[in-house]
């Protein structure tokens, strides 16, 4: 649908498909080896009210996908605070990652308050899921899912809530208004529904991608946004188009209408790396810091980051021993009979060859690089600073269910490899 919709998006994924094919048979990375290119990683969408949010989130429940993570990025600039709705076990994810960044617009952010309660008022009349596809939620909810036609039907239903409406549902000046405060809030209110406004295939060769994005006929993101280029990858890089300037029709007051334009939907390209734990994401955080002042203080981004960056390790096996990432344990069948019930040293184990190290793979986002890639998306007349802080726990009551915690995740992932390896060892020198 979105690339009829955006044929600009077409063009840029069939050139990260052709980029990936090119390095198919050069990978050096443990985890390109393993990270699947094959479907297109995340979208997104904006919702306007927390009754939308709540929703949302009862519709990706069906899909098993569900709420991981809390984003803040009203610190940025950004007047929402978002998650993204994913499959959490290892299987769902081996059969099909894609996830939903859904950003929440937070009205209390909106100083105008005439303005905000417009956008309110807007908001609380449009429909964004059909009648038949909340019958079908609500079937399954009842009868604990869906059969396979009700499956079909369901999905071609929420597809329409995430089409593109030229038609806008607000006049040109209402549209003006909710620009000049913020290019994100009249994306949201202006519009019949939460159109998705990018999605975003894999890489394992971003470099590339970003050197190319410009042959597609588009303008690409300035910087490419997360750690930079290393041996080891950490984390997630993201870079794109910048969004397209599209015809739209508004609806005047008096019952005419009138042609206009509105920017908001672009293609991203994203390139995957190790889960950090905690530790780790402090090291990245303060290192992320450095560099932007390197750069605010005039020296370029690259060097800037590079500079920086080489403070974090960057071999798996000292990211392991200082505990930075998370890490899958696997038996190799090497000499696993030799080991004596004592010998459970996992650095001796991993050094004879018994037991083999894999990173876990990062699922989730990073606000500051998600707020880089809205904030080069919008028009330079939008872009105004909120003081809102973060509040989970109200995004939470509206969602009407917890988040998730993604360093829990990790963490259960890697110990359940690692209490394996150990059970089978204590089988093995029985």
């Amino acid at each position: 649908m979105y690339r009829k919709e955006v044929p600009a998006y077409a063009a840029f994924a069939d050139m990260v498909e052709t980029v990936n094919a090119e390095r198919a048979n050069k990978t050096t990375s443990s985890l390109e080896r393993f990270e699947n290119l094959k479907h297109i990683r995340h979208g997104a969408i904006r919702l306007g009210s927390p009754e939308e949010l709540s929703l949302i989130r009862r519709i990706f429940a069906v899909m098993g996908m569900l709420p991981v993570g809390y984003y803040d990025l009203s610190v940025a600039g950004i007047p929402v605070h978002s998650t993204a709705f994913r499959p959490v076990t290892k299987t769902s994810l081996k059969t099909n990652p894609f996830r939903m960044f859904v950003s929440l617009l937070r009205l209390d952010l909106i100083d105008d308050e005439d303005l905000r309660h417009n956008a309110e008022d807007i908001l609380a009349k449009r429909v964004i899921v059909s009648d038949d596809a909340m019958a079908l939620l609500e079937t399954a909810e009842a009868q604990g899912g869906l059969t396979e036609d009700q499956a079909s039907s369901f999905v071609d239903e929420i597809m329409q809530t995430f089409k593109w409406h030229a038609q806008a549902q607000v006049s040109e000046e209402t549209y003006k208004r909710l620009r000049e405060t913020h290019g994100l809030i009249a994306d949201i209110v202006a519009f019949k529904g939460p159109h998705i406004n990018h999605l975003t295939p894999p890489t394992s060769n971003i470099e590339t991608v970003q050197s190319r994005i410009g042959t597609c006929g588009v303008t690409p993101k300035a910087v490419i946004e997360g750690p930079p280029l290393r041996q080891c990858p950490i984390l997630l890089r993201q870079t794109a188009f910048r969004a397209l300037e599209e015809r739209t029709v508004f609806q005047n007051t008096d019952g005419s209408t009138q042609e206009g334009s509105h920017t908001a939907r672009f293609g991203e390209v994203e390139s995957r790396g190790a889960a950090l734990t905690p530790k780790g994401r402090a090291l990245y955080d303060e290192l992320l810091s450095e560099a932007k002042n390197r750069v605010a203080n005039g020296e370029a981004h690259n060097d800037a980051y590079a500079a920086s960056f080489s403070a974090f390790p960057d071999t798996w096996n000292d990211m392991r021993v200082q505990g930075l990432a998370y890490f899958e344990y696997h038996l190799t069948g090497a000499g696993a009979s030799e080991i004596k019930d004592h010998d459970t040293d996992m650095d001796a184990l991993i050094d004879k060859g018994v037991i083999s190290v894999r990173p876990i793979l990062y699922e989730d986002f990073l606000p500051v690089s998600a707020a880089g890639i809205f904030q080069s998306n919008l028009k330079d007349d939008s872009a105004k600073t909120f003081d809102g802080n973060a509040n989970q726990s109200l995004f939470e009551n509206q969602l009407g269910a917890d988040v998730l915690d993604p360093f829990e995740l990790y963490q259960a992932q890697e110990k359940e490899s690692l209490n394996q390896c150990l059970e089978e060892l204590s089988r093995s020198a029985e």
